[in-house]
């Protein structure tokens, strides 16, 4: 039997916050702001703390830098307990800076920092694809390796391609390589069932969902016509910052459907660990637990 349920591979940094008083900004030389705060983040760490806040045997893997954030990673992770294997490289740990306004809405500077062509050993993941049930797979461009082995391998594999417009070439390898793939609509406009279906077309994909915030998330799957996954209702009050919203959604998936669920209980707790997310300010700063997940689940 495998040792580990998830493998994740790709995607932790550190996300400084500021909260503004709108979006987008007006242009003036100088606004003030409440205290500027930083956060443990990215997709990848979103994904891996949720799985492991989940009950899930999780492994990440990824490249960090020899300078503060990379330890704070180290150290975050040591105190979580998270089982984490990295390389360095002298470009540094990714960060960003995320605007967040009173409504919880979000943009986000990406400093991805290391080199574009950047080679990775495979030794990184390539140990733990075998051992685990799953491989979620971040869109690091050194990544769609270790996406092309785990198939290759025949373990069961997914992504998240974010803000996809549906062409870019970048995400073709991830969004036909992968079995699970989820994207989020921000990008597709009113294209949401063209791609989703065009996913599945040309991929392997078992199942597509499109994450729309607070309009819910689609499910397609291979067939079947795009059903619409109703959100969690939540008071404006309640949405106090959607950073990170969509990786736990991710994880709460993955724990369902790895515990033997249904793609649409599936999609149902996805949208419940993200509604858990948005209820606290920061990025991955609150999971919802399995046994919270599986009480809402069988409510």
């Amino acid at each position: 039997m495998p040792e580990l349920d998830v493998l994740v591979v790709g995607g932790v940094g550190v996300d400084t916050i500021v909260r503004v008083p709108e979006l987008p900004l007006p242009m003036r030389e100088s606004i003030m702001v409440p205290p500027i705060e930083q956060f443990l983040a990215h997709t990848g760490n979103g994904v891996a703390l949720g799985c492991h806040t989940l009950g899930l045997r999780t492994h990440f893997a990824d490249v960090i830098g020899e300078d503060a954030e990379g330890e704070r990673v180290l150290a975050a992770y040591a105190s979580a307990g998270l089982s984490f294997a990295h390389r360095t490289d002298p470009s540094g740990t990714r960060r960003s800076v995320n605007l967040v306004d009173k409504q919880g809405n979000r943009l986000s500077l990406y400093d991805g920092r290391h080199p574009f062509d950047m080679e990775v050993d495979p030794e990184l993941y390539r140990p733990e694809i075998g051992r685990a049930r799953h491989v979620h797979v971040s869109i690091m461009n050194w990544a769609r390796h270790a996406l092309a082995d785990a198939v290759a391998a025949g373990v069961p594999t997914s992504t998240d391609l974010h803000d996809w417009d549906g062409g870019s070439e970048y995400h073709l390898d991830f969004a036909h390589g992968a079995d699970v793939v989820f994207v989020s609509t921000s990008a597709l406009g009113d294209r949401v069932e063209a791609v989703t279906a065009d996913i599945i077309e040309k991929g392997r994909a078992s199942a597509v969902i499109a994450m729309a915030g607070g309009e819910g998330s689609y499910l397609r799957l291979p067939g079947q016509p795009l059903v619409h996954v109703p959100p969690v209702p939540l008071a404006p009050e309640e949405v106090v910052d959607t950073n990170g919203a969509g990786d736990s959604y991710v994880a709460g998936f993955l724990y369902a459907r790895l515990a033997g669920r249904s793609w649409e209980d599936a999609a149902r707790a996805g949208s419940h660990a993200g509604a858990h997310a948005v209820r606290t300010a920061g990025t991955h700063t609150s999971f919802i637990t399995g046994t919270d997940l599986d009480a809402v689940l069988s409510a």
